[in-house]
């Protein structure tokens, strides 16, 4: 059957069935409760949900990596981490002396 065809017989059945003003027995609660049976789409607990996920693999990387600092061989010597730290950032500005 064409789809014209079946558009057409559909819309002639419609038209020949007598309107009716009726609402059908309790339409309106089973309607309210389709519509609160669903949950509206939280954006805060998606993005909330997400954080608790990536907290596990970001407290197992710390806990690996303070270990690691801990048994490291070199753990004795008289390098400061902080000093590497401040002279690695600030390398750019401290160039033969001149900064920017």
């Amino acid at each position: 059957m064409k789809l014209a065809e079946l558009e057409r017989k559909l819309i002639a059945v419609a038209r020949a069935t007598p309107r009716n003003d009726r609402v059908p027995y309790a339409f309106e609660k089973r309607i309210m409760a389709h519509i609160t049976a669903r949950p509206a789409f939280d954006r805060w607990a998606l993005w909330g949900k997400s954080l608790w996920q990536a907290a596990a693999p970001c407290v197992a990387l710390m806990l690996l990596l303070s270990i690691w600092t801990i048994l490291s061989p070199d753990r004795g010597s008289t390098m400061d981490l902080s000093q590497d730290l401040e002279n690695t950032m600030l390398a750019a500005v401290d160039l033969n002396g001149e900064s920017w």
